[in-house]
């Protein structure tokens, strides 16, 4: 028979555990500037400790505070002296008909609506002034819900049919649906309502005005050498038609004219809505670096945001508290509230300026890193750099350096740019010399920029220029930069 003996131990144990205000700096410091503005506001909604303004002196404050206190006296006394029955003939008191479910302390959330109308909306808009019986009208606007953002109807007219019987309750044929079909795609803008890219362009090219020799001859292209024409296969397509280089050439920058995707430009701009009110997204710069040619400037973006400070008011209402020598369960319960506030603020102020000193270390750091690309704005100068390189300088965590680095933009004065674009790896030389992964892509892409668009180079040859040039690439290495920069294979890149 066993006998279970129990030990008792003590062993000494070293963890690290966030706690919950280092999780919410972490979170801060991820933010991009725009976000931050949107989180301090949404914070001085929450805490009525928090003020916008500089911090007063202590007189100033209490001449506020008296004023305040003044003001509310004589707001109290003329409501005392106010009768509502001289204007009032009701006998019942008209707060005793009222009900009111919220209380102060109640979040009320509300959802911002764009006023603007959609590209869907823009098309319904141009099919009400087309004469269309009620189901027609039904039909019509369930196709427009099924294109995409691009303008092409991607589904199946069969299945379609199906779902207007489903949804609607009403019956029709493939045959009606084409015919609908058809005014759809009369609307604007040109190539809407096409079922692939070929009768995209076709649309289009049936729109223009005035009907050229490119013009028939770019329609004869796309109906009859569409897969050539999109493989680049120009010489058979000479050929074939037996045309010369310069009519061919004609015929295909009319094509090239053409929008491929015109559901993007049904831009609210077009109706003579402003950029504002069509949602266009805008960059907001974290940092901004300036030079004079030999020196560099660093400053925070931050002239949108408030500057807070600790309401005195709730902290003279804490020591008021703290002194009373009875309080009831209202005033305890009052004391617990302001004092969280409080506290909260106090926080919340100082997580503002955590965030501000560790990016401008990482910035700063950063910066002198790339000084030399910073000054003179040439690609080529960039070192390699990786997050451990800075987070050793800074002597900040990896993972702080990076979201300090997440989508966060700096403005240059040679453009604005992702801070994260300035991270990138190392490539030896044949002289042993480290250089960064973004100066082989820029080398790659001034190689293409110069190649013979009659005959583009090859990725084997472009790898063999690189080499040539002292950079050790090989060929799916020279590929995969060339994906990076969204250059195409060199049979796609073919002109005449």
């Amino acid at each position: 028979m066993f006998q279970a003996v129990l030990k008792q131990s003590l062993q000494q144990k070293l963890q690290q555990k966030l706690s919950p205000q280092q999780i919410q700096l972490m979170k801060m410091i991820q933010l991009p500037a725009i976000a931050l503005e949107q989180r301090v506001k949404e914070e001085m909604e929450v805490n009525p400790v928090l003020e916008e303004g500089e911090n007063n002196d202590e007189e100033e404050i209490k001449e506020d505070f008296e004023e305040e206190e003044n003001s509310e006296e004589e707001e109290k006394e003329e409501i005392e002296d106010f009768d509502f029955s001289d204007y009032d003939d009701d006998e019942t008191p008209s707060y005793k008909l009222n009900t009111n479910n919220r209380s102060k302390d109640d979040e009320v959330f509300e959802i911002p609506i764009s006023s603007s109308a959609t590209f869907h909306e823009m098309l319904e808009t141009q099919l009400g002034f087309r004469i269309l019986g009620k189901d027609q009208m039904i039909i019509a606007k369930h196709l427009i819900g099924n294109l995409d953002d691009a303008g092409y109807l991607r589904r199946d007219l069969t299945s379609i049919v199906d779902d207007i019987a489903f949804s609607s309750n009403i019956t029709t044929s493939e045959t009606e649906l084409e015919s609908l079909l058809l005014i759809i795609q009369e609307l604007d803008p040109p190539g809407v309502g096409a079922r692939n890219l070929q009768e995209c362009l076709l649309l289009q090219l049936e729109r223009v005005a005035h009907e050229t020799i490119e013009i028939v001859l770019s329609k004869y292209i796309l109906r009859f050498f569409f897969t050539e024409f999109t493989r680049k296969l120009y010489d058979k397509i000479q050929k074939d038609l037996q045309i010369d280089q310069e009519v061919l050439g004609a015929s295909l920058d009319e094509i090239l004219k053409l929008n491929p995707k015109p559901g993007n430009s049904m831009s609210p701009e077009s109706f003579g809505a402003s950029v504002s009110e069509g949602g266009v997204m805008q960059i907001v710069p974290d940092f901004v670096i300036n030079s004079d040619g030999k020196d560099l400037e660093l400053t925070l973006n931050s002239r949108n945001m408030p500057e807070l400070k600790v309401s005195r008011r709730y902290s003279e209402m804490l020591e008021d508290f703290e002194k009373r020598k009875k309080q009831n369960k209202a005033d305890k319960e009052a004391m617990v509230f302001v004092k969280q506030k409080l506290e909260s603020a106090k926080w919340f102020i100082e997580m503002i300026r955590q965030r501000s000193n560790t990016l401008k270390n990482t910035m700063e750091t950063i910066m002198n890193h790339q000084k030399e690309y910073f000054l003179e704005g040439d690609e080529t100068k960039l070192k390699p750099m990786i997050l451990k390189d800075i987070a050793d300088k800074t002597g900040y965590d990896i993972s702080t350096i990076s979201r300090v680095s997440n989508s966060k933009y700096v403005q240059t004065p040679y453009g604005t740019f992702l801070l994260k674009s300035f991270f990138n790896e190392s490539i030896s030389t044949d002289s042993g010399e480290e250089v960064s992964s973004r100066e082989v892509k820029k080398i790659l892409q001034d190689v293409i920029e110069a190649e013979d668009k009659k005959s583009p180079a090859t990725d084997e040859e472009i790898t063999r220029v690189l080499n040539e040039k002292g950079y050790k690439l090989a060929r799916r290495t020279v590929a995969k930069y060339r994906e990076m920069l969204n250059l195409p294979v060199a049979r796609l890149r073919k002109e005449l």
